[in-house]
């Protein structure tokens, strides 16, 4: 169960997209994810929320991630993580990062800042200095996975169309591609919608999960407003699933009917 937790956590953290188009997140904009495993239909809690701040005199985004577990799960298996990222607020590009976990007596806590001028991140292990490097920058802009997944909002794949990706799992780039496979319904707390299923997947000298046949899948609701309603991480011990329950707009949008309730799929 910790193993699942990590993964979908270190999975929400960095990614980069194709390109380097403004980032498809809003100021004041959240999404609150339920995480059910297996039979345990409320085994965790994942939480996204964005807003424009000035940083050293830059206007930016800043996106925080947080991850959990609960109810009977916490328990057994305690575990909190939580992600900060920063984006330039013009082109959207990632400037930096920062992570910490903690699951029982077993911590982490990491930094990334995006040098492009050099091509470079400076990865920082502040618990571990060892691990400290710098990683060479692929070309793309860098964004955490579920933005990236929301960035897809932006894009116009059908079933059997893919698009490139690079996510960065810890202090590693993966290549990635997200391909479109069908459409499905998914219940929501405003009802019934069509959802499109995206997949990552990693065809090129696979590695990590992905060699050991580990999944990640995300639907992502074909109205207007674009949302990712559910996402799944399935590995070989277990498979977790994720429904977004609460759902707030950017602070210049209107509410569009999403409830802000947690009812069961």
């Amino acid at each position: 169960m910790i193993r699942f937790f990590i993964v979908l956590f270190l999975f929400t953290l960095w990614a980069s997209s194709a390109s380097s188009a403004p980032i498809a997140l809003g100021d004041g904009e959240m999404f609150k994810f339920r995480v059910g495993w297996g039979p345990v239909w409320s085994a965790g809690e994942i939480r996204v929320n964005a807003e424009r701040v000035e940083t050293s005199g830059k206007q930016t985004l800043r996106v925080v991630t947080t991850t959990s577990t609960r109810g009977v799960i916490r328990a057994l298996y305690p575990f909190d993580a939580a992600a900060e990222s920063i984006f330039d607020g013009d082109d959207g590009r990632m400037l930096e990062a920062t992570a910490s976990s903690a699951a029982g007596k077993k911590k982490t806590k990491a930094t990334a800042v995006f040098n492009y001028p050099e091509k470079i991140v400076n990865y920082t292990d502040l618990l571990n200095p060892s691990r400290t490097t710098k990683i060479p920058l692929p070309e793309g802009g860098p964004v955490d996975l579920i933005t990236s997944l929301i960035l897809t909002r932006n894009w116009t794949l059908k079933p059997g169309e893919r698009g490139p990706a690079v996510v960065m799992f810890d202090d590693e780039f993966y290549e990635l591609s997200i391909i479109a496979q069908r459409y499905d319904r998914v219940h929501t707390p405003w009802g019934d919608t069509q959802a499109l299923i995206l997949e990552p997947k990693m065809e090129k000298n696979p590695k990590g999960m992905f060699k050991k046949g580990g999944e990640v899948r995300v639907w992502i609701s074909q109205d207007e407003r674009r949302l990712p309603v559910k996402f799944e991480v399935a590995m070989k011990f277990g498979t977790g699933t994720a429904y977004l329950t609460e759902y707030h707009p950017p602070n210049n949008k209107p509410p569009a009917g999403v409830a802000d309730a947690n009812p069961r799929p």
